[in-house]
């Protein structure tokens, strides 16, 4: 596994053996670099205000809160993988992005190909659909565009040239008001690289741009002839950004 990406991780367990087990397998694996084992999602959550973390390995049935519950309080997600000793929690999983899904008990074998997918992710995500701003611009929203990677081709894309975006696994399809641009790209990147004055998420697949929405009704934002559904994480934030445009 030479060339895999560095990636500091924090293991998040509340059962003491399968705590220590993690923490052997990541001891295992060069380039994983762990920062704590904490057996309290509370813990967890005060760590991860502030230190920097590329992968969380996390239990979903704690104490306290659940592993998903912890997930979604949090603004600035890590890559996840998630651990539990229930396979029903394997679609939410997928719901919430996470990079893979480890059923206890958890082999090294079936370890290894975890943290081998979240290296990959680290470097597409780096490497391969970055956007590409002007040389000695800074990515804040005072610029007005971007390059991202369709294919072969740089493709520029204006930020009030967008209606919404829409992520399906590691792709983004980028809708304007000209065209459909297609990237190898995840929807939280690039989430992260859009100015938050301009654009809001309102569904785990969904972003879309404030100055595109033509009307919010039923649980649904209507942009054009597209109707785009809310998700129940997203409403409170989706309320909140509209009541400061509301007269």
């Amino acid at each position: 596994m030479n060339g895999n990406q560095h990636l500091t991780c924090l293991i998040v367990e509340d059962e003491p053996l399968a705590r220590n087990l993690i923490t052997d397998y990541v001891s295992k694996v060069s380039y994983l670099h762990l920062i704590q084992a904490c057996s309290s999602p509370l813990q967890a959550i005060d760590l991860l205000r502030t230190e920097t973390v590329d992968l969380l390995f996390l239990d979903i049935q704690m104490p306290e809160i659940t592993g998903i519950s912890l997930l979604k309080t949090l603004q600035k997600k890590p890559m996840v993988i998630l651990t539990t000793a229930y396979s029903e929690y394997a679609l939410e999983g997928y719901e919430l992005d996470a990079v893979d899904y480890l059923l206890k008990p958890i082999t090294f074998e079936r370890f290894l190909r975890a943290v081998d997918k979240a290296s990959l992710r680290q470097t597409h995500l780096q490497q391969q659909s970055r956007t590409y701003p002007l040389p000695g611009s800074t990515q804040e929203s005072s610029q007005a565009f971007v390059f991202v990677k369709d294919g072969t081709k740089l493709v520029k894309i204006r930020w009030d040239e967008i209606l919404y975006i829409e992520g399906l696994k590691d792709y983004v399809t980028i809708h304007t008001r000209q065209q459909k641009v297609v990237t190898l790209q995840r929807l939280k990147s690039l989430e992260e690289q859009l100015p938050a004055d301009k654009f809001i998420r309102i569904h785990h697949s969904f972003i879309v741009s404030l100055d595109a929405i033509d009307n919010i009704q039923r649980g649904e934002v209507q942009i054009g002839k597209t109707m785009i559904p809310i998700s129940d994480s997203y409403k409170k934030t989706v309320k909140d950004i509209i009541d400061r445009y509301q007269m």
